[in-house]
């Protein structure tokens, strides 16, 4: 039976007491397991479709509802997690990530054996997926939320970065995992069983190590994507300055309703989705493009080796960003998000216009270590656009424009991808430079973000 803890006490009488390595490396799998589920599929769908004989582009439009539902569902998950307990959130979103990678799994099982006509099995699999944008969403915030409200002030930072970059590692690892299990029993469905088997392992664990919480405040932990330098976001205020600003000493505050529209908001989230449909669309493209640039089309089993070989480089990049050149370079929100974006546009041209796996994966990495900058900058600039109060409501709202990214850019790219290669890599490198020109004007300098956290120290 899974241990309670103690109502929480206020944080001037009873400061809370860091959570364990245990319970910390059991919270970041489940950031990176419901991640890798988004996307596992990346490196075996391309060649599933092909084996179905069904154009590129349907096989994108079945992600689109399950994206949707992402968008709509995670603020309200993220608002549900401060009332009704942070593991119960938890669990539904591994509930649904389970439940729909083995429904998935045993569909295109019965659609690859001829049970199921193409169009049959696309739309099954459309249904299957929507669990995981429903009930899947739930999960990320929920952790963001339970380590945001149980770290110590002088090492919330450093958890909350540890955390949100498990998100970002499983959304790129995950495709590259998948190859890998493809086993002759299950074939090309066989990622899907495995992480429906890890998910529940995850699940279990879950339910017998962490502790139950009946939370009596809201979230209020920072949405951060990668560790960031001082100028950016490292120190976060402790749950005195908590107190202090909201005029409440440990009782429930109540929860803002943050607004998609609010003038502070507004610059970021147009970063974020600009930026995000360009990535988006760079991984819907890519490994039908690798099928292509390789003479894959009569074999598609065969790509599965060459799309996770260049996946897992794109994975080694953006790890190279987000753990490595943004804190070494002390780079704050604005600058990650601009360099990130010109890097994205030098890699996109570059793989392109390549004419073998080498080229190809070194393409890919150089955008992918744009992407990698760029996420953690858009996120963490949100962050600190609000005030602390704000906190809960702002991790639903990134959590939805990263969803809403994959809502039509997967499928768009890969049709203009269809109709010309050069029209849809054209459309990513439009899309990144927006961001980059429209960021240079309205985003604000990282000494202005630092300021107004600074400030709100002082008025703590």
């Amino acid at each position: 039976m899974a241990e309670v803890d103690p109502s929480p006490l206020p944080a001037h009488i009873a400061p809370r007491k860091p959570i364990s390595r245990e319970r910390m490396a059991l919270l970041f799998m489940v950031m990176l397991v419901t991640a890798a589920g988004n996307t596992a599929m990346q490196s075996v769908m391309p060649s599933i479709g092909t084996e179905l004989g069904v154009a590129d582009v349907w096989i994108s439009i079945a992600y689109t509802w399950s994206a949707l539902l992402w968008v709509v569902c995670a603020p309200i998950w993220a608002r549900r997690s401060d009332r009704r307990g942070r593991k119960a959130m938890m669990a539904v979103g591994l509930i649904g990530f389970i439940v729909s990678m083995g429904l998935c799994g045993l569909v295109l099982v019965f659609g690859l054996a001829g049970a199921l006509s193409a169009a049959a099995t696309l739309i099954f699999f459309a249904a299957a997926r929507s669990l995981y944008g429903g009930f899947g969403s739930a999960a990320p915030p929920a952790v963001q939320a339970y380590v945001a409200s149980r770290t110590p002030r002088a090492e919330r930072t450093q958890a909350m970065a540890l955390i949100a970059s498990s998100f970002g590692l499983g959304t790129v690892i995950g495709p590259a995992l998948a190859p890998l299990l493809v086993f002759p029993v299950t074939g090309l469905t066989g990622p899907f069983f495995a992480f429906a088997i890890v998910g529940l392992a995850v699940l279990v664990a879950l339910r017998l190590r962490l502790p139950d919480d009946d939370p009596t405040f809201a979230a209020r932990g920072d949405v951060v994507a990668a560790p960031f330098s001082a100028n950016s976001n490292t120190r976060m205020r402790g749950d005195e300055e908590d107190d202090d600003e909201t005029g409440e000493t440990g009782e429930t505050a109540a929860i803002p309703d943050l607004s998609w529209r609010d003038r502070r908001l507004r610059p970021w989230l147009v970063a974020g989705l600009l930026g995000g449909h360009a990535q988006a669309a760079t991984l819907g493209i890519i490994g039908f493009f690798i099928l292509d640039r390789l003479g894959l089309r009569g074999d598609p089993a065969l790509g599965t080796g060459p799309i996770g070989l260049v996946l897992m480089c794109g994975a080694i990049a953006t790890l190279l960003a987000q753990w490595g050149l943004i804190p070494m370079l002390k780079l704050g929100p604005r600058s990650s998000t601009l360099w990130g974006m010109a890097l994205a546009i030098c890699g996109v041209i570059g793989f392109s216009l390549a004419q073998d796996l080498h080229s190809i994966a070194l393409g890919f990495a150089v955008a992918s270590l744009g992407y990698g900058l760029y996420r953690p900058g858009f996120t963490a600039g949100a962050s600190l656009a609000v005030t602390r109060r704000e906190q809960g409501q702002i991790g639903g709202i990134v959590a939805s424009v990263n969803g809403a990214a994959y809502v039509v850019a997967p499928a768009a790219g890969v049709w203009l991808y269809g109709h010309h290669q050069w029209i849809g890599f054209a459309a990513i490198c439009l899309l990144c430079f927006a961001v980059f020109a429209l960021g240079w004007r309205t985003l604000q300098a990282d000494e202005v973000l630092e300021g107004r956290r600074a400030e709100r120290e002082d008025v703590g």
